[in-house]
């Protein structure tokens, strides 16, 4: 696995499609909270910023790049942090809709999600007695019928209509099976090194949240890969924290934000997104590790750099 001696790359993702406003009063829905709360994850170290949109009206998600246009230009001006654009926005929006930011902004990076998969998280709604929008509560409870479709011709159209823009791909591997899904489009390949892989564990219809798969999947991919992959990982909920200490003691990076988890603690709601990021690197500063800075977060992830966006 590439490893850049002993530093350690910090995203951050800061409001995901998954949760809702009412889950969390923390968690930033208007342009103008997004672009702050990323802004400030940057200046507490994180050195890529991955993105979503939330209708302002509503908090409801949404692919529209008139609304990304709200918020983008101000981080991007603000930070010299790495943005990174959804494409995998909700298990309920069109190819085309996930897509629609990315190809008008043309990031640096772009997540991709390297299969299909079942994705739910209906549980999280059931002590909520008082939604803040009428959509919420729906929401939470038919994703319990999600499938998150992202099938072998969506993947590669990815691939095909981002390929003149330089963009590389935070790729989200849910479980083992997305990092032979992967290897697959590197061997055609759509897919060129160094890959930037983030191993996602704890989403119902993924790999566990288990001690155990981080090292498994650790190892696939040092078998599948070799040294033509940066590993990174993210753990939903009350893991996040350990799982990723984990993975940076394992030569890996580490991804934080009220996507992943709305938690700062035991039972104690994160106030914003810099909060985790500080936490985490509190915890590898403690351990001896060096926080990688934007500009070395682009060398390591051979990155096209900021000047050659759209935003």
């Amino acid at each position: 696995m590439a490893k850049s001696s002993n530093k350690v790359i910090i995203t951050c993702a800061v409001t995901g499609a998954i949760h809702t406003p009412t889950l969390s009063p923390g968690l930033p829905y208007t342009p103008a909270d997004i672009a702050r709360q990323a802004i400030d994850a940057a200046n507490a170290g994180a050195s890529i910023v991955h993105l979503h949109a939330r209708d302002p009206r509503d908090g409801s998600p949404t692919g529209d790049p008139d609304v990304f246009a709200q918020f983008l230009p101000q981080i991007h001006a603000s930070t010299d942090a790495v943005i990174n654009l959804t494409t995998g926005g909700s298990p309920e929006m069109t190819v085309e809709q996930r897509l629609a930011a990315s190809l008008r902004f043309q990031p640096e990076m772009c997540s991709l999600n390297m299969g299909s998969m079942n994705f739910a998280f209906h549980g999280m709604g059931g002590k909520i007695q008082d939604w803040k929008f009428p959509w919420e509560k729906k929401y939470i409870e038919d994703s319990e019928a999600f499938i998150f479709r992202n099938t072998f011709r969506d993947v590669a159209r990815v691939y095909h209509l981002m390929s003149d823009f330089g963009t590389r791909y935070e790729h989200e591997c849910y479980d083992v099976g997305h990092l032979y899904n992967l290897a697959y489009f590197l061997d055609k390949g759509l897919a060129k090194p160094p890959l930037w892989i983030q191993s996602v564990f704890g989403i119902l219809g993924g790999i566990g949240a288990d001690p155990d798969n981080v090292t498994f999947m650790r190892r696939t991919a040092d078998r599948l890969f070799g040294a033509d992959y940066v590993w990174s990982v993210l753990a939903a909920g009350r893991q996040q924290m350990p799982l990723i200490t984990q993975a940076a003691m394992m030569g890996g990076n580490v991804r934080v934000g009220l996507e992943d988890s709305l938690y700062i603690g035991r039972g104690k709601l994160a106030a914003t997104n810099a909060e985790q990021v500080r936490k985490i690197r509190r915890i590898l500063e403690e351990l001896g590790y060096e926080i990688a800075a934007p500009d070395e977060t682009r060398r390591i992830l051979a990155l096209k750099g900021r000047e050659h966006v759209k935003i």
